[in-house]
């Protein structure tokens, strides 16, 4: 009897396993198709009207998001369709000038594309014609959505000021760099409610700390590629530098050298928990924010992803196992666990 038991226990075990692998599987399937299925007239009922051309440019906004900050595309699949259309055009948009200077072979070149948006946010208020399917699908979603001038100028002059300051130009505070990750991933997100017409002081207290978190943890992640890129750790704040024995004066400039990697993980310790605390407030707001605008602060299911993916490594930006799948997890997990916050309504 014992043994029939023990088997009988297994057996069920299995097929829960099976069952939990099968639904994963599906749940895989349905967000690759996802890119397709936007640009399907059924799927997104607000560009039935639309132009080709028009149709064409929110597809590529779709694949730009897609391609270059997958975690936050996962995020905008499961805004509702008031919301969606206008922050795909958003996020393109952050991707454009976010990447403006990685992808430049000159730095020149890249503040001159960063200035180029600048331009072009004013003549998309001036009704002008832009050929970028980018530019395109932002006009659009500004004719009918009304998004604040200000709110894309912000974003686009917080690149433009990051662009200018020199590579070996550190941060004196956190402060700083929280008011960096204010002007452009929390901006983002309040252009995003204002897209859903969504108006309230607790939703917008809450996406200023989900954005200021999630800013502050994809630099720490962006830490690596930077030092790789320039030799130079220009994210990190003087006075956290100096605290963790990882600041060199030189010529009278102060750079960063890592003699210590134990001096390094403590310094993206003390950054991440300042990330943390932000994750802490925004959720002590939820029960605050109206319902039917959680979905829109959902990126701070892949901050928080992200933050345990660096406690789960001691802090060491280094860790190749960051890179691997979504923000060091696999899809399939990251995927589900969006999708349970998601059905839950909470964030």
């Amino acid at each position: 009897m014992y043994a029939d038991g023990f088997y009988q226990f297994w057996y069920t075990e299995i097929l829960f396993l099976c069952l939990l692998l099968g639904l994963l599987y599906l749940l895989e399937i349905s967000i690759d198709n996802a890119v397709i299925a936007l640009q399907e007239e059924s799927h997104w009922g607000l560009m039935k009207a639309a132009s080709s051309s028009l149709r064409a440019a929110f597809s590529h906004c779709v694949l730009q998001v897609r391609s270059y900050d997958y975690h936050h595309y996962l995020c905008l699949l499961e805004l509702p369709a008031n919301m969606r259309k206008a922050a795909f055009a958003l996020r393109a948009f952050n991707v454009e000038t976010a990447r403006a200077m990685d992808v430049a072979s000159d730095p020149k070149i890249g503040l001159m594309r960063l200035l180029w948006w600048e331009e072009a946010i004013d003549k998309i208020y001036a009704n002008k014609l832009i050929e970028h399917p980018t530019a395109q699908a932002l006009s659009s979603v500004i004719s009918e959505s009304k998004i604040s001038k200000a709110w894309l100028k912000r974003v686009v002059n917080a690149r433009i000021n990051d662009a200018n300051r020199d590579v070996i130009e550190l941060p004196e505070s956190i402060e700083e760099l929280e008011k960096y990750a204010e002007d452009t991933a929390s901006t983002l997100l309040y252009m995003t409610l204002q897209a859903g017409g969504i108006k309230s002081t607790a939703v917008d207290h809450a996406a200023s700390h989900v954005g200021k978190a999630s800013g502050l943890l994809l630099l720490l992640k962006s830490l690596p590629y930077h030092a790789s890129r320039n030799r130079h750790f220009s994210y990190i704040p003087a006075k956290v530098a100096a605290k963790h024995g990882l600041l060199v004066k030189e010529g009278g400039r102060s750079e960063i050298r890592l003699d210590s990697r134990e001096g390094l993980c403590d310094a993206v310790l003390e950054m991440a928990s300042v990330a943390n605390a932000h994750l802490v407030k925004a959720r002590e707001l939820a029960n605050s924010v109206p319902v039917e605008a959680r979905k829109a602060l959902l990126p701070a299911v892949p901050a928080q992803v992200l933050l345990d993916s660096l406690s789960k490594v001691q802090f060491d930006v280094f860790d190749s196992r960051l890179a691997r799948g979504v923000l060091g997890k696999p899809p399939l997990w990251f995927q589900l666990k969006l999708k349970w916050y998601s059905w839950r309504g909470i964030y």
